[in-house]
C-alpha cells in the first residue's frame, strides 16, 4: 500500500541547505501525488501539533536562504516515553505514516526511538556543519560552513600579515575535528588543532619563534572548539599561553555561530536537494529506519542504529596533509 501522507521536520541545529532539503523533500511528494506536512519546531512542536500540510508555494524562495523555515526548538520532553507517544499521537491525528528528519545524529536518534516504540516509519537526512555523522561522507550544512571559516581565514590572514602576529581562529567542533580541519587545509593554517589528536604547545609555540626569527610575518592556527576541551583551557587563555611562550602578539578570533548561517553553497543546494528527494522516495517505497547519505557521491541507505551509534572519524590523510603542507 503507498504511502499518501509524510511528515517533515527539523531538529538540532539549524545549518545551510535545510530549507534547500525541505523543497526537495515537498516538491518531490507533491509530485508524487502524496501529501506532505511540516512540523514546525522540531520535537517541540511535534508535541504541541504544530503541524500544518504544505505546498509547492509553501517552500518557493527557499532554496537560498540558511537555516529553516520551519523551525528548530529543544524539547526535553521528547526525551520522556509519554512526549514521545504524544508526537507519535499527533502525527497519526493527521494520517501521517511516516516521518523524515533532518538534522545531526542525535535527532535522528530520538525518531529512530519513537519509530521503535510506535512503530511510525522514520527516515533521517544528516544535517550539521560538523560533517560527524557515521556512514556518510557529507552532511548538509558542512560545505558553506567551511567556505565561512575560510573567508574569514583569508580576512584574519591580512590583518596578522600587517601586525605580524599570531593568530588563533576557534571553530566548532565538539567531537568531530572535520570542519577545522577541512577549513584549515583549504585555508593554508599552519596549525590545526582537532579533537581527534594530541597538540604540543611547547612545540608548536618553539616552531613559531624559529619561523619567525626567519623572517615568517604571521602564523594562523585553527582550533576546533572540542580540542580546547580536551585541553582543559579556553581560547583566550591557550592564546595567553601561546604569546608568553613565543614573545609574538597574539590574538583570538571566536567565529561562533556565524558558522551555521548564510545562504548555501552550490554544493549544499544540490545535495540537499539530493538527500531530500532520495528520502521521499524511499518512503513511498516503504523503507524506513534508514539514514540517506553520500557514499563517493552516490546517494546510499545507511541503517539507522548504524548511523547514530557508531562515531565518524577523521580522515587521517587529512591529518597528514595538514602537517605537510603547515
Amino acid at each position: 500500500m503507498m504511502v499518501k501522507n509524510i511528515a517533515v521536520l527539523t531538529s538540532g541545529n539549524d545549518c545551510p541547505g535545510m530549507n534547500a532539503c525541505i523543497r526537495a523533500v515537498v516538491r518531490t511528494a507533491v509530485h508524487q501525488g502524496v501529501h506532505i506536512w511540516g512540523v514546525h519546531n522540531g520535537y517541540r512542536g511535534l508535541i504541541n501539533d504544530e503541524i500544518e500540510e504544505l505546498t509547492t508555494r509553501s517552500v518557493g524562495d527557499m532554496i537560498q536562504r540558511g537555516g529553516t523555515f520551519l523551525g528548530i526548538a529543544r524539547s526535553g520532553e521528547f526525551f520522556e516515553e509519554d512526549g514521545r507517544r504524544q508526537g507519535y499521537e499527533n502525527l497519526k491525528k493527521h494520517g501521517i505514516e511516516g516521518l523524515i528528519v533532518i538534522g545531526g545524529s542525535g535527532s535522528i536518534k530520538g525518531a529512530a526511538t519513537m519509530s521503535k516504540e510506535f512503530g511510525m516509519p522514520v527516515i533521517g537526512i544528516p544535517g550539521t556543519i560538523e560533517n560527524d555523522v557515521w556512514g556518510t561522507d557529507y552532511t548538509i550544512g558542512s560545505d558553506t560552513a567551511a567556505n565561512t571559516v575560510v573567508d574569514a581565514i583569508n580576512k584574519l590572514r591580512d590583518t596578522a600579515c600587517a601586525h605580524r602576529r599570531i593568530v588563533l581562529i576557534e571553530v566548532m567542533g565538539k567531537t568531530s575535528g572535520w570542519l577545522a580541519m577541512t577549513a584549515g587545509i583549504a585555508g593554508g593554517a599552519e596549525y590545526v588543532l582537532v579533537p581527534e589528536t594530541k597538540s604540543n604547545i611547547d612545540q608548536i609555540c618553539e616552531e613559531i619563534r624559529a619561523d619567525y626569527a626567519k623572517g615568517k610575518k604571521y602564523s594562523l592556527l585553527v582550533v576546533a572548539d572540542g580540542a580546547l576541551k580536551g585541553m582543559g583551557v579556553t581560547t583566550t587563555e591557550l592564546g595567553k599561553q601561546i604569546q608568553e611562550k613565543t614573545e609574538i602578539d597574539t590574538r583570538v578570533t571566536v567565529l561562533g555561530h556565524i558558522q551555521r548561517g548564510g545562504s548555501p553553497t552550490v554544493e549544499d543546494r544540490i545535495n540537499s536537494s539530493m538527500l531530500g528527494e532520495k528520502a521521499v522516495l524511499a518512503m513511498i517505497e516503504g523503507k524506513k529506519d534508514v539514514v540517506v547519505g553520500f557514499d563517493t557521491g552516490v546517494v546510499v541507505e545507511i541503517p539507522i542504529d548504524e548511523a547514530t551509534n557508531n562515531r565518524k572519524t577523521l580522515d587521517t590523510e587529512f591529518i597528514r596533509l595538514s602537517k605537510v603542507l603547515a
